[in-house]
């Protein structure tokens, strides 16, 4: 793999992870039952997009895959 795709891989993996985080708190301290929510959402779309910068660094299709239904359920559960 390129080296550059690696790193951008990595820094991305990296921010998504620092998102989740922030979600994660704000789902914890959230003032109403909206923000909770919000970061709920937040948080499945973040772990979509990880799922999806881990297929592209290790070349699988299987992480691509796996994010689909992430994607179609965390859809329903929002709506």
């Amino acid at each position: 793999m390129i080296d550059n795709v690696y790193w951008a891989c990595q820094f991305s993996l990296g921010c998504f992870v620092l998102g989740m985080g922030c979600a994660v708190i704000r789902m914890l301290t959230g003032p109403s039952a909206a923000d909770r929510v919000l970061a709920l959402d937040t948080m499945y779309i973040n772990g979509i997009v990880a799922l999806l910068a881990l297929g592209i660094r290790f070349d699988s299709t299987l992480y691509f895959d796996s994010a689909l239904p992430i994607a179609l359920f965390g859809f329903l559960g929002s709506a």
